[in-house]
């Protein structure tokens, strides 16, 4: 580990966010156009001030792999334009030392009427590589890709997959000193995103090269992260080792349901529906709400545990559960479900929840909850990205002189 690359500072980030009421009137109207001319947008009264990041302050030491954890809105993405001085800070300060690679957006530095030939050499051009360079790598980068027939297409003219593939084949191999990831490889197919962390572990282990990586794949984090940082509401809640910060980070708060809750009061309610569900972080706990115009006798939920490529795991139901289970009927309630070891590898995972009465299901919320799992064990050395299926089994093994 040698000196910092990066210090961040104080770094504070603000946006205003417009909340442009409805012109229902001609009154209105005028107002509107008459700021307008003025010079006038109404910022004062009618733009709520939002604060993406707050007083977030890190040092990222050379060679180091930090990982960037957080839920959606915590300001992760914010701090990564930041660093790749897509966006200026409005407070504090971040000083970078070395040549930035960052793949953001898909498509981000590529210039759609280029074809794929020419981008290579033109994103090599801003990162600061010599045509020479450019060319030693050339082959190599386009083999990793998997573009080699379409080189000589405008990129205009590519997916979003074949875009994400040539954007990181071109920042991996082009050898800059920082190497900003976020989480566009999500875009790409399962088994192009396992070659991608592959490279990367690959440029970790090897070259020395300082990476910043946002991800939810609690995996790959596990495996390719020394450093973790852990983002909420714009600020920084710990850092140090990757495996200590995502054991936090999962063990903290709840993770609400993908669907929108109904309403209490249900006046045109025609069938048994769940109307809540939520996911405890730490050891899996769901807590489930129904409601219904008729009593179910008895309400069962149904449940199942799906890899976050749908594959299913394991599914089970209050019936199930046995031991002589016999709730009463009920038309509205909330069912808790609780497991105390899952035996599985860190991943994500996804759950399907179905409200039913033992004869027939009346609803169904398909991946309804969505949880980062990392294992309660973590590997002595870098764990593998490869295992096979999600589920870890408690094999002994043993090895006796023949």
């Amino acid at each position: 580990m040698g000196q910092s690359v990066i210090s961040v500072s104080g770094l504070a980030k603000r946006y205003y966010l417009s909340h442009e009421k409805r012109q229902d009137t001609l009154r209105d109207s005028l107002v509107q156009k008459f700021r307008r001319l003025t010079g006038r947008t109404g910022v004062e009264s009618d733009a709520e001030e939002f604060w993406a990041l707050r007083d977030v302050s890190f040092e990222v030491a050379e060679g180091d792999v930090v990982g960037i954890i957080g839920r959606n809105g915590a300001g992760k993405s914010t701090l990564l334009k930041v660093l790749s001085r897509i966006t200026e800070p409005t407070l504090g300060r971040a000083v970078i030392r070395g040549r930035v690679a960052s793949l953001l957006e898909v498509g981000t530095g590529f210039h759609p009427e280029l074809s794929g030939r020419e981008n290579i050499f033109l994103n090599g051009a801003i990162l600061g590589m010599s045509r020479a360079e450019i060319t030693r790598k050339f082959d190599e980068i386009v083999a990793f890709a998997e573009v080699e027939r379409f080189l000589d297409t405008q990129v205009k003219h590519y997916s979003s997959g074949m875009y994400v593939r040539l954007a990181f084949a071109v920042a991996a191999h082009l050898e800059p000193e920082i190497l900003i990831v976020d989480e566009v490889l999500a875009v790409g197919d399962a088994q192009f995103q396992k070659k991608c962390l592959g490279k990367m572990q690959d440029v970790a282990r090897t070259s020395g090269r300082t990476i910043l990586f946002v991800s939810h794949n609690t995996a790959a984090l596990q495996a390719i992260c020394r450093t973790g940082l852990w983002l909420q509401q714009g600020r920084v809640v710990q850092a140090g080792p990757m495996n200590e910060c995502l054991s936090a980070y999962l063990g903290s708060g709840t993770e609400p349901a993908k669907f929108t809750a109904q309403s209490a009061a249900k006046p045109h309610l025609t069938s048994a529906s769940i109307d809540q569900a939520a996911l405890a972080r730490g050891r899996l706990r769901i807590q489930v709400g129904f409601q219904s115009p008729f009593p179910l006798n008895p309400p069962i939920l149904g449940i199942i545990l799906h890899s976050k490529y749908g594959q299913p795991i394991s599914g089970s139901n209050g019936r199930m559960q046995g031991d002589g289970w016999a709730p009463p009927p009920l038309a509205a309630g909330l069912v808790t479900i609780e497991l105390d070891h899952l035996p599985l590898h860190s991943d994500t995972y996804r759950i399907t929840l179905y409200l039913g009465d033992g004869t027939q299901d009346y609803d169904e919320k398909r991946d309804a909850l969505e949880f980062d799992y990392v294992a309660p064990h973590f590997y002595p050395q870098t764990p593998r990205l490869d295992f096979i299926g999600p589920v870890d089994l408690p094999w002994r093994w043993s090895v006796s002189a023949g």
